[in-house]
């Protein structure tokens, strides 16, 4: 091959990992559009399924799901994204959720998200910072260390961690129990329209 021959390919080939690398470009994986609030728009893999149970509460189920049912639904391997209703009686007992707490709409003790027969404790934060969600918006963004303890007291049978991706001007929480694997690039380019 001559010099030439190969430079014009060693730069095709430049190029391409380029494109490749970008995320949305032509490799991506096929997705749907997720419309939310205030003009949020996600783009999310075919195969999660998308549950509204009213404008203030998304659940995305992202894998295994025996029957959805909102926030908090046992062994529903899924994330959510709420609104100002959700986020108003989003602290313990209640509460309005404002961050410095972790999301826990109850007083009692709720179900492991991993199995129903498990109780969830979360606390206490382990990582605090601000994460993209889509140009020009940064998420306050939280992450809680949380355990599935068994109710009869022998243990801790699970460990996990609960992240959120909060937007109190627009009023957008996004909570993920499950790890979610891509989840937080789908929210680092999400679009605004």
């Amino acid at each position: 091959m001559s010099r030439r021959s190969l430079a014009v390919a060693a730069a095709s080939a430049a190029t391409l990992a380029a494109v490749l690398a970008v995320p949305g470009a032509a490799s991506a994986a096929p997705a749907q559009q997720l419309k939310l609030r205030g003009g949020l728009t996600l783009y999310i893999p075919i195969e999660w399924v998308v549950h509204r149970q009213g404008a203030d509460y998304v659940q995305v189920v992202t894998g295994r799901c025996a029957k959805p049912q909102g926030w908090g639904s046992p062994e529903c391997d899924a994330f959510y994204i709420l609104g100002p209703d959700a986020i108003k009686r989003g602290a313990e007992g209640f509460g309005p959720y404002t961050g410095k707490n972790p999301y826990y709409p109850a007083s009692d003790v709720q179900p492991c998200p991993f199995n129903r027969k498990w109780g969830e404790v979360i606390g206490p934060k382990v990582t605090r910072g601000y994460r993209q969600m889509g140009a020009g918006h940064k998420a306050a963004y939280n992450a809680w260390q949380a355990k599935c303890v068994s109710y009869s007291g022998n243990g801790v049978k699970a460990r996990f961690t609960q992240r959120e991706w909060y937007l109190p001007k627009s009023r957008i929480l996004v909570v993920d129990q499950w790890d979610t694997p891509g989840l937080a690039d789908t929210l680092k380019y999400a679009d605004w329209r």
